[in-house]
């Protein structure tokens, strides 16, 4: 059976997820085979007449990559290099650096750092281009070839040429190698509001969220005010924990559908009320999106959101709307095939679109907001296009600042306010948990029932 996978690109000392299956061949008209001794053709030609003697290994695999370069970004084929990395991003104990990268005309981007970890700590950001690694150019390597240099034995170093959109020079970043092990959930309370920071989706994702609820409320000894569900910065992961955790908030309902080529080919999936229910029993959620919530992360976003069950607060999302299965081929090669689209419960594609939040915060709080520009689906060459996108045209933009959001850096600096789309969505959730305590009879502690 295909296990859909959800997920941006590749990842360089963060979690990558392997679903292993094996595929049947589609069937080949007769047309098919007309090409084919086209391709043979050319095969033969280059094997006899080209200026230097070429093994057939590199023929074979340089025909694989163009045939998939014609498709979409995320289709590609995984050879024993792509393979064994993410084995070991799967295994999580070796050493890396903590990004997800992909490869943009043969240089090496920066979709996001994972938190706490080596790029993370090292301020390195979605957007950011590698040119260098040691002082050796990388440009137009491979991307497998990129990621195995930047793994290594953790407390050995690396230097990092980074060019950053908005800055006039490069400059280099010198990082220590640590143990990858993602944490899939980490959860905190403030002010009598729970945080549910979910970096990935991996296989304990849904149960680690559960844990996360349950000792949030354990430590304020009942039910908080509400809860802000951080997706920002994580690309997505396995389909069912996208699934689990939209359940985990919801009583009724579809979470999201699945449509591959053919018309009939349409897969829901259900909120399971009858045996889970609302964990949360209803309280405020605000979801927390930025350009770096992808795939996976959209689902659960797209979801709440549909149902009205929580607010989405950020910038709009990546707009990944496809999804990925991972065929296996041979021992250590496998096909990563883009088979379907998936659809919000109101029928919506995010493909190339994203989720567009229902309360729009910039980061004010990092200094490059401004400056750095943003990446996303829609800048990828060969994105599937969204066939269902509705031309929402804004007759007039307002161009004027936001009086909410024209503080500086500096000044949230001087306030203690680190995050300011985490500061924003607290202060959200308490305007919106006040008018109930008041109504349900004064001034009771937080958490008590």
């Amino acid at each position: 059976m295909i296990r859909p996978l959800l997920q941006v690109s590749a990842a360089v000392g963060a979690l990558a997820l392997i679903p292993v299956t094996t595929g049947a061949m589609a069937s080949v008209d007769t047309s098919s085979y007309r090409e084919l001794d086209a391709f043979m053709d050319v095969y033969t030609r280059v094997k006899a007449a080209y200026v230097e003697k070429v093994d057939d290994k590199t023929l074979i695999k340089g025909a694989i990559d163009g045939m998939l370069a014609s498709l979409d970004p995320h289709s590609s084929y995984v050879d024993a290099l792509a393979f064994d990395n993410l084995r070991l991003a799967t295994d999580g104990n070796y050493g890396g650096l903590g990004l997800s990268v992909t490869q943009e005309d043969g240089a090496v981007k920066v979709i996001t750092p994972t938190e706490d970890t080596p790029a993370w700590k090292a301020g390195i950001k979605a957007g950011d281009y590698i040119t260098h690694l040691d002082g050796k150019l990388i440009y137009g390597g491979t991307l497998d070839e990129a990621i195995t240099q930047m793994r290594g034995q953790p407390g050995t170093k690396i230097t990092l040429r980074i060019v950053r959109p908005g800055r006039d020079k490069p400059f280099d970043v010198t990082l220590t190698r640590e143990t990858i092990v993602q944490k899939a959930v980490k959860w905190e309370v403030q002010d009598g509001i729970g945080i549910l920071n979910i970096n990935t989706f991996s296989a304990t994702t849904a149960a680690d969220m559960r844990a996360g609820i349950a000792e949030i409320e354990k430590q304020l000894g009942g039910k908080p005010k509400g809860y802000v569900i951080d997706l920002r910065g994580n690309g997505g992961g396995l389909l069912n924990q996208a699934i689990e955790v939209s359940d985990a908030f919801l009583t009724h309902g579809e979470i999201v559908s699945q449509r591959g080529r053919e018309k009939s080919d349409i897969e829901r999936w259900y909120a399971e009320s009858a045996i889970r229910g609302d964990l949360t029993r209803g309280v405020p959620l605000v979801v927390l999106v930025d350009a770096g919530t992808a795939s996976a992360s959209e689902i659960v976003a797209g979801a709440l959101q549909d149902h009205h069950r929580a607010l989405v607060l950020g910038e709009k999302t990546f707009g990944k709307g496809s999804v990925q299965s991972l065929l296996q081929l041979g021992p250590r090669t496998a096909l990563r095939l883009t088979t379907a689209r998936y659809y919000t419960p109101s029928g919506r594609s995010v493909q190339e679109g994203g989720i567009e939040p229902d309360l729009a915060v910039p980061q004010i709080s990092d200094p490059d907001y401004k400056t750095r520009p943003v990446f996303r689906e829609a800048d990828l060459r060969r994105h599937l296009i969204n066939e269902t996108k509705v031309d929402n045209a804004v007759l007039e933009e307002d161009t004027k600042t936001d009086p909410r959001f024209a503080a500086t850096p500096e000044e949230l600096e001087k306030k203690g306010i680190k995050d300011f789309q985490l500061h924003y969505a607290l202060q959200t959730i308490a305007r919106t948990a006040a008018p109930a305590r008041v109504a349900g009879g004064g001034a009771a502690k937080a958490g008590k029932r």
